[in-house]
């Protein structure tokens, strides 16, 4: 981690969030997370929140939620966002 941003690496943010970093991967390939920050070097760099979201992901996928259908929750709760601004 990086002292002073905050922000770490796949494989630290993955076993923060008690996911392995192959899964995360998947998590972003699918488009449920996405990096807090792309390093000019491709690294991708994820923050507490991200971490948070990323846990959040997990809970609700071993509640019974398909990936598929979290991903349209977050969907929608950003073009709901968009809609009250």
């Amino acid at each position: 981690m990086d002292k002073k941003s905050g922000k770490m690496q796949i494989g630290r943010a993955a076993k923060l969030a008690g996911i392995s970093r192959q899964t995360l991967q998947y998590y972003l390939m699918l488009g449920l997370i996405e990096p807090t920050e792309t390093t000019p070097t491709g690294r991708r760099l994820f923050d507490e929140k991200a971490v948070e979201r990323i846990k959040l992901i997990k809970r609700l996928n071993q509640s019974g939620y398909p990936l598929r259908a979290i991903r349209e929750l977050f969907i929608k709760g950003r073009s709901d966002m968009k809609g009250s601004a």
